[in-house]
């Protein structure tokens, strides 16, 4: 696995594990914590949605599914 693929896994797992503690963030609230672009929160976001680890209930705002997850190191 090159170093961009694995850098850009690792931070979609930090934004899933951040949703998770939180219960419910805005996208901005993910853009402020992760210091990155709202394009790239929402990519990293459609990965996650995608496989249906989170969801909106409500525009801007992100919650995980409850969907059993084995995160690894």
């Amino acid at each position: 696995m090159n170093s961009t693929t694995s850098r850009m896994l690792t931070r979609i797992k930090s934004i899933y594990m951040y949703i998770n503690e939180k219960g419910t963030v805005s996208t901005k609230d993910l853009v402020d914590e992760f210091g990155i672009t709202p394009r790239t929160i929402q990519r990293d976001l459609n990965v996650l949605q995608f496989n249906d680890l989170v969801y909106s209930p409500s525009r801007g705002k992100w919650t995980t599914t409850g969907k059993r997850v084995k995160l690894s190191s």
